[in-house]
């Protein structure tokens, strides 16, 4: 195979060159690749029968305009129109064996995070950092499947609003249960670096519902600020959906509709921060996101 460091190409060569070849690891080891312009009838029809669009695109058919209503209103809730929720939540059900449709909901939608504490373990916590500078995994603008690392720069500013929408199985396994997310705010004051909490309590049992609170003001000089959620002497399950920690006229919460809870960055992704990273995981604790059933 020819080793290549670099290819100078006339504006008549480029347009040749890209129709029949594209990059491969941009990062790592750089080579270009034969591209996949024109499939095969056999690659198609492999394609067209793996896929489950056509059924849910029937399915979705046969629903009355109040319940393609009600997707768009869900939809609404995590950017997606009614019929592209639909799909996505179709086929996570399909995925997962379970019959019929789910009843769209302005509280969850697809997938949820989740934390699951049995025994041996009692507790857990979980941060996702927010410094002022890091790098978010982005996708590259009119690609199909290229990502790139996109430093970001959280200039943090007051008021502050914590939020999450919510359910909880958990039951009491030992002295002092608790069960909330919090936003842990580094301050300095007269010189004294500092910590401020705004906390979210958690219901221990409770069906699908939100939670917020808000910090107006704080007499110093904000640093940087974590998100954890904690949980201490309880077991069995809580979910989360839409995680909101909005300032400066947006959410900066990574990942808010917990599409990979659990999602880590490995090799030329080093430098960016996993959504969400254990501080206290003992055995029989774990989370990640999931279907909720």
């Amino acid at each position: 195979m020819a080793i290549v460091s670099f290819v100078d190409l006339t504006p008549a060569e480029y347009e040749l060159y890209f129709r029949g070849l594209q990059p491969g690891d941009r990062f790592i080891t750089p080579r270009v690749r034969v591209k996949s312009a024109v499939l095969s009838r056999y690659k198609v029809k492999g394609i067209t029968q793996r896929s489950l669009l056509p059924q849910i695109a029937a399915d979705w058919a046969l629903k009355t305009t109040e319940e393609k209503e009600a997707w768009s209103a869900a939809g609404a809730e995590c950017s997606l129109n009614g019929y592209r929720l639909y799909v996505k939540d179709k086929a996570a059900r399909i995925k997962n064996g379970l019959p019929g449709d789910s009843t769209p909901s302005l509280l969850h939608q697809v997938w949820a995070g989740n934390i699951h504490i049995e025994s041996p373990a009692s507790s857990i916590k979980i941060v996702q950092l927010h410094p002022r500078n890091y790098y978010l995994y982005k996708k590259v603008y009119g690609t199909k499947s290229q990502y790139e690392p996109q430093l970001v720069t959280e200039d943090l500013a007051l008021p502050f609003v914590l939020g999450c929408n919510y359910k909880s199985n958990l039951s009491a396994a030992g002295p002092n249960p608790s069960a909330k997310i919090y936003a842990q705010f580094w301050y300095s004051y007269q010189g004294v670096n500092l910590h401020h909490d705004l906390e979210i309590p958690l219901d221990y049992s409770t069906d699908w519902k939100t939670a917020s609170a808000t910090l107006t003001s704080l007499e110093t000089i904000l640093i940087a600020y974590n998100l954890f959620i904690e949980i201490v002497d309880l077991r069995g399950d809580i979910y989360f959906d839409k995680i909101r920690a909005e300032h400066s006229g947006q959410n900066w919460a990574r990942d808010p509709y917990m599409q990979d809870m659990n999602q880590s960055f490995t090799k030329q992704w080093y430098q960016i921060p996993k959504h969400w990273a254990p501080v206290v995981m003992p055995d029989g604790a774990n989370y990640d996101s999931m279907y909720p059933t």
